[in-house]
């Protein structure tokens, strides 16, 4: 019995071309999140938790657990959202809903984009760009070092994220090399926004 284990890929390693490479998405599925998932398992068997199932539960009082827990359980939660949200079809929309929440929080769908890659692009080092719906139900851009995200108990923005971009450099590194601005632009075109706004309808109880 495994507690944490990887959903299959909703697409084949390849789909994604030519925005993210085939080679980089077996490696990150494969290799970078299958290693999170089996590292928390083995770090919560240590201290007796190997029946503990709620990964948001353990990832909203994270600041009782280790560092291996919380990089390791940031680390399954952020990959799994990850791939949910990336998509080889072309016709993607936002829903209604949260197209008139972008609008009326950022101005426009392209103020948004600007401002989500520009908390990407200056994120120091290795971490995560997000979209969050807030506690008090706002739409906030922030972006969480290494495998942290909004959902930690210590987060300095706290929320349910929706939409998360990948900055680590195995991310990005094989096609891009050191070029994160470039991965940036073109991950919007890979973007599942039915995705994103079947997330965004849950926090408002749909």
């Amino acid at each position: 019995f495994a507690q944490f284990t990887q959903v299959p890929l909703p697409y084949a390693y390849d789909a994604l071309e030519p925005f993210v490479d085939a080679q980089t998405m077996e490696i990150h599925y494969s290799k970078h999140h299958a290693g999170y998932g089996s590292n928390l398992n083995k770090a919560l068997k240590e201290v007796g938790m190997e029946n503990s199932t709620d990964l948001n539960a353990i990832i909203g009082n994270i600041s009782k657990y280790s560092m291996t827990i919380r990089n390791n359980a940031g680390g399954h939660y952020n990959h799994t959202l990850f791939w949910n949200i990336l998509t080889p079809n072309k016709n993607t929309k936002a829903s209604t809903e949260l197209t008139v929440a972008i609008e009326t929080t950022f101005g426009s769908m392209e103020a948004f984009k600007t401002q989500l890659t520009q908390a990407a692009a200056t994120r120091f080092g290795s971490g995560w760009a997000w979209l969050v719906v807030t506690p008090e139900n706002k739409l906030v851009i922030c972006s969480t070092p290494n495998q942290d995200n909004p959902l930690m108990d210590d987060a300095p923005v706290k929320g349910t994220p929706i939409l998360g971009i990948d900055v680590w450099e195995h991310a990005y590194y094989l096609k891009y090399q050191n070029k994160r601005g470039d991965y940036l632009q073109s991950i919007w075109s890979i973007i599942n926004w039915d995705e994103v706004s079947r997330f965004y309808a849950q926090t408002q109880g749909k």
